[in-house]
């Protein structure tokens, strides 16, 4: 995004902080003397302009990190949903969408960047201005409640994906410590696996409090990047292991159904929609970069590789592991050392995961917090919302029963309005007066209407799965090996 020097800081500075609203002038002296309080703070030095940021290759490891998580070992399962013809189109069709859609917002971002003059717009800014912008009087008298709307969203669903891995990381470790002493060498031979009785999975979510703690303490997005590297190599690792896997011995794919019933593609949309999850991170990466010009490039190449991977890791476990496959793909692994690390890995890859997800909301709140006091209490305050947010996610974690459900529910409510409503409606409102094809607006509406469908397939989904959680309550914290 251009960057223009800010007009209210001192010279030589550039101003890249995203607020929810503009800090005070005490938050903003803070921002200068700790370098360290956002990646894009200025640096001054006697005639010289310089911005510190990220750069292309770390802005495209952020980005597929920010869509490789607990989804993708799902889709094995969302693709037998759909069909083995059916699931990989629909996940070309999503990916392709959602990487449009990204680029709308993007694209909406710059434009009113250039009119206003902003050195940066995040997703709630941008909302708000598309809505001062629109014909409706109505629409520009409520344009504030865009950002909030915007920013309500953000918080829920990346708060939410942040429960989900505190859920996972401790479901997957339970599940190494069970078969400990059943876990061998031989990853050929299939042995019943009796698993050892050991402490409940919310004693792990306490484990586990420490370091997430530690990692939402960190407040450089350039720092994350090293987290963000770890979690794409243990996740690339993990899944090379597991690809390598599901290509020995596949079966016949002819007697699988090409199109499955169309009751259970509601579950495949919902499963889909929470893998391509990383529309909160776009904006704040496209603010960091040092060469903003570069990104729509980036983008589309990290939504290409993350496309191409889910469609290979749902198809292929689909095909290798048939109607017996779980709804994680690393349940039907052998129970060998070698495919045991796998969950060891991803555990790795997860909690490095975890800082990047919490990025988003601490960027959402802690900027308005701070702007309420002074500038002695700034860093403390900081600190302390860090602090309490983590903690807030691991409490919901260990309260909340079948909390992957209802974090699915969120995830399918929040992430479709954000990925697919918002953006072509944001088009609209946003270049409507100063005129748009007629086959553009149709085409924003229909992503529209395929986005609301989807947050009422996955609603659906939800929903009847919670309804029905009282029959399978073993699920989250029990696994069987074979």
């Amino acid at each position: 995004m251009p960057m223009t020097k800010s007009a209210e800081g001192p010279p030589g500075a550039v101003d890249l902080k995203m607020d929810l609203k503009s800090p005070p002038q005490s938050a903003e002296k803070l921002q200068n003397k700790d370098s360290g309080f956002l990646d894009g703070s200025p640096s001054e030095s006697p005639g010289l302009e310089t911005t510190k940021g990220i750069t292309a290759f770390q802005t495209l490891v952020h980005l597929v990190k920010g869509n490789i998580g607990t989804g993708i070992l799902g889709l094995p399962l969302a693709v037998k949903n759909a069909g083995i013809l059916m699931g990989p189109l629909s996940l070309l069709a999503m990916g392709l969408i959602s990487c449009h859609c990204m680029h709308i917002l993007v694209r909406c971002a710059q434009h009113f960047c250039h009119r206003l003059n902003k050195p940066f717009m995040d997703y709630g800014d941008t909302v708000m201005h598309g809505l001062e912008a629109s014909p409706s009087t109505w629409l520009r008298n409520h344009a504030h409640w865009g950002r909030h709307i915007v920013s309500f969203f953000l918080i829920v669903t990346q708060l939410g994906f942040c429960c989900v891995y505190i859920v996972f990381l401790a479901d997957n470790l339970k599940q190494v410590v069970e078969a400990v002493n059943g876990t061998t060498s031989n990853c050929h031979d299939n042995v019943t696996v009796i698993l050892m009785p050991t402490m409940d999975s919310r004693l792990y979510m306490l484990t586990f409090l420490p370091f997430l703690v530690l990692l939402a303490l960190v407040r450089n997005l350039r720092i994350l990047t090293i987290f963000s590297l770890l979690a794409n190599i243990s996740m690339l690792v993990s899944l090379i292991i597991i690809i390598q896997y599901i290509t020995q011995g596949i079966p016949d794919p002819s007697q699988l159904p090409l199109v499955a019933n169309w009751k259970t593609y509601a579950l495949f949309f919902g499963t889909a929609i929470f893998s391509f999850e990383s529309i909160g991170v776009v904006l704040p990466l496209e603010n960091k970069m040092k060469d903003a010009r570069r990104f729509p490039v980036i983008l589309s190449l990290g939504m290409s590789i993350i496309t191409a991977l889910y469609i290979s890791i749902g198809t292929l476990g689909y095909l290798r592991f048939r109607n017996d496959i779980k709804a994680s793909i690393t349940l039907n692994l052998p129970n060998c050392w070698l495919y045991q690390s796998v969950k060891l890995l991803y555990i790795i890859g997860i909690l490095c995961t975890y800082s990047l997800q919490f990025y988003v909301p601490a960027e959402i709140i802690i900027p308005f917090a701070i702007s309420k006091v002074s500038q002695r209490w700034a860093l403390p305050l900081d600190l302390s919302i860090r602090l309490v947010m983590a903690c807030l996610t691991c409490i919901l974690a260990i309260l909340v029963p079948r909390l992957d459900l209802v974090l699915s529910l969120v995830g399918s409510v929040s992430s479709s309005a954000l990925a697919l409503i918002i953006p072509p409606l944001l088009e609209i409102v946003t270049y409507y007066s100063e005129g748009m094809s007629l086959l553009t607006i149709i085409k924003d509406a229909l992503i529209s209407i395929l986005g609301f469908v989807g947050f009422v397939m996955g609603t659906y989904q939800a929903l009847d799965e919670l309804i029905q959680s009282e029959h399978f309550l073993t699920f989250p914290n029990s696994t069987t090996f074979t």
